[in-house]
């Protein structure tokens, strides 16, 4: 519309409206031929852009898409909120005409501007006002997380029960009804074990061991399928580590992170998670929307980096997250992570993201530069 498009070449359809339950993939030519019906001077000579919200509950509609994009002047956009409309599976149905865009929860800047914060100015030119004011966002957006709706509810029983009941549709509608799967205790407590702890190291067989343990049938195999359906249906997603072997790279524990991090804060049975993991989740989540290839660097001494981050361009960064480095040892313990990565990663620039100041007086080495979170973020 901003580019002069009439309203009516805009066309919006919702399938989950009541009024087209039922609807056939046979009958959606139906809808284009209606629409031509009362628009006949577009055929063929405009093009029309075609909405198509929640699709995937038409089955077949697939055939459908491709058949109007290859007789009518005609782009098209489908969405949907489950796992069938997974980007290997249209693009497979699609033949090649189809390219994903991924909708993710806000990120930072995302988060302010949705509470009308304007574009916030690099911290030398911004007034301490302002600094508190960003700080004060940050530490709101660490309790909320990004999901939009989490943000309209002031009392945290309210918070918590929406994004509870958002892990609940996606256990029912994108992993157990989909994949048909029976052992839903299992898949359940599998779920709570992933979602209390972001940002660790993943072991599928200290899991067994634990259920195991609990009473709650599940063999090694069952976990790693529920632990890919869950990858599928966007609710985790997990790092290898940083290794030109692809076999390595298998057979190394991977890190799991949330596709939010307000999904932690949901779930931990007591309040008050750990800050420096829900920072790495944030970062975790903002690398991975603009990253080539992600994964976590371990040096030969067994310490480890938080990312290895490749850009597109083939720039790679070695970046460790940390909530608090004002105290020397812990600064000097993230520092000494990431001088012996660059060891190993020579091409690659060093940066350390944190919360907090380094003490007073205190500098990192030459190579390593430290930066503040929420500056990082807004830069991303």
């Amino acid at each position: 519309m901003a580019r002069g498009v009439e309203r009516q070449r805009l066309v919006y359809f919702n399938f989950e409206d009541e009024r087209l339950g039922g609807l056939r993939a046979e009958e959606l030519g139906t809808v284009i031929e209606e629409y031509y019906r009362q628009h006949p001077q577009f055929r063929h000579q405009a093009e029309v852009t075609w909405c198509l919200d929640e699709i995937q509950l038409i089955p077949g509609w697939e055939r459908f898409v491709r058949r109007v994009l290859d007789s009518e002047k005609v782009e098209i956009f489908v969405s949907g909120s489950s796992a069938r409309m997974l980007s290997r599976e249209v693009a497979t149905s699609m033949r090649g005409r189809a390219m994903e865009t991924v909708i993710t929860p806000f990120s930072f800047r995302e988060f302010l501007r949705s509470r009308h914060w304007p574009e916030a100015a690099p911290r030398r030119l911004a007034s301490s006002a302002e600094r508190s004011a960003l700080r004060a966002h940050f530490d709101a957006y660490l309790e909320i997380g990004g999901f939009p709706e989490a943000g309209a509810y002031a009392a945290t029983r309210d918070r918590v029960a929406l994004l509870q009941g958002y892990v609940d549709t996606v256990l029912f509608r994108d992993v157990a009804e989909r994949h048909r799967i029976s052992n839903l205790p299992a898949l359940r407590a599998l779920v709570r074990q992933l979602l209390r702890h972001p940002a660790t190291l993943l072991s599928v067989s200290k899991i067994y061991a634990d259920f195991a343990s609990r009473g709650i049938a599940a063999s090694k195999e069952t976990l790693l399928a529920f632990l890919a359906y869950l990858e599928d249906a966007f609710l985790v997603f997990a790092l290898p580590v940083a290794k030109r072997s692809e076999r390595q790279r298998q057979v190394n524990p991977r890190k799991l992170y949330l596709a939010d991090h307000g999904l932690a804060q949901a779930f931990s049975p007591t309040p008050g998670l750990d800050r420096g993991r829900l920072i790495k989740n944030v970062v975790a989540c903002a690398l991975s929307r603009t990253c080539r290839d992600l994964a976590y660097a371990r040096t030969a001494s067994g310490l480890e980096v938080d990312f290895v981050a490749t850009d597109f361009d083939g720039r790679r960064q070695l970046i460790q997250a940390a909530a608090d480095i004002s105290s020397p040892a812990t600064l000097e313990r993230e520092v000494r992570a990431l001088t012996e990565a660059q060891r190993e990663f020579p091409d690659a620039t060093a940066l350390l993201v944190a919360e907090t100041d380094p003490p007073h007086g205190v500098t990192a080495p030459a190579g390593i530069r430290i930066v503040a979170v929420w500056d990082w973020l807004l830069g991303r």
